[in-house]
């Protein structure tokens, strides 16, 4: 079973390894935010009903709704 960025919780690390088969246009939408696969980031915030997820990378922070995060694939979600 693949992970997802949806079910870690805050204070997770992990990597972008791919997104679920569904619309071209909005998985786009992900890689233009820098939501690419390989790029690391850090689950800095989850809504007290699960959305939405905030999650810092590449020097920002970028909010996701709870869809939008199960539909990312990721590899660790390790604490630091």
């Amino acid at each position: 079973m693949k992970k997802r960025l949806g079910d870690l919780s805050v204070g997770d690390r992990a990597i972008v390894v791919g997104f679920e088969k569904g619309s071209h246009s909005y998985r786009k939408k992900l890689l233009a935010m820098g939501l690419t696969p390989g790029v690391e980031f850090r689950v800095k915030r989850v809504a007290p009903l699960g959305d939405p997820v905030e999650i810092d990378l590449r020097g920002f922070s970028l909010s996701l709704r709870k869809g939008e995060a199960a539909a990312v694939y990721v590899e660790g979600g390790s604490r630091t």
